[in-house]
């Protein structure tokens, strides 16, 4: 919070809300720590459907999505969460002194540390996507206008209210669909899986 005046504080309005609040940093740092068994039981889930080479791409996807996630959390922690508090800081009255609750700061925290996390994903899904013959480059191409509108739309919903934070997690995840078409060229598709995708 190093957008707000020097000596402001926090403040707790509710009567729990000293109690909740640590909890819910643990129940967020222990999500992190398990995340790679969580993808991993995901995986296990599927796993018995998938041909012997699709199985291979397991370990690589949920190190990759692991990393990810992470990158963008830190993201948003290190760039977004600054341009934004100093943004909001901004344009608050001179005679406003600011005092966030705590409660509400740590659930704005959270939630967009998981937007931008989900959002870091979106190439994993794409390669996916190409990868079992879901879909093609083309028609990901295709989709592009579709993906942009949509990630405005997403931006809308879970940012504040202003237009910075809306283009910080927009232009990503726009910047990310294409950064998973780029390495979709160098993954071909599953001949099985597209055999069965002509077949159906």
């Amino acid at each position: 919070m190093v957008a707000l005046p020097e000596g402001t504080k926090m403040i707790a309005t509710g009567v729990v809300t000293p109690f909740f609040v640590p909890v819910k940093v643990t129940l967020m740092l222990a999500f992190l720590i398990s995340l790679p068994v969580v993808l991993y039981q995901v995986w296990a889930f599927i796993a018995p459907g998938l041909y012997a080479h699709e199985k291979r791409l397991g370990l690589p996807l949920i190190i990759a999505s692991t990393l990810l996630f992470i990158t963008g959390m830190a993201f948003c922690y290190f760039l977004v969460f600054g341009v934004v508090f100093s943004f909001i800081a901004e344009f608050a009255p001179k005679s406003i002194t600011p005092a966030p609750d705590i409660e509400q700061y740590l659930s704005f925290v959270l939630t967009m540390f998981t937007a931008f996390g989900v959002t870091f994903e979106v190439p994993i899904v794409v390669i996916v996507l190409v990868r079992f013959g879901l879909v093609t480059i083309a028609q990901l191409k295709e989709a592009r206008p579709y993906v942009i509108v949509g990630a405005f739309v997403v931006a809308a919903i879970v940012t504040p209210p202003d237009v910075v934070s809306q283009l910080l997690l927009a232009i990503p995840l726009c910047l990310l669909y294409e950064l998973g078409i780029l390495f979709s060229r160098f993954i071909k598709a599953s001949p099985e899986r597209s055999k069965a995708t002509q077949d159906a």
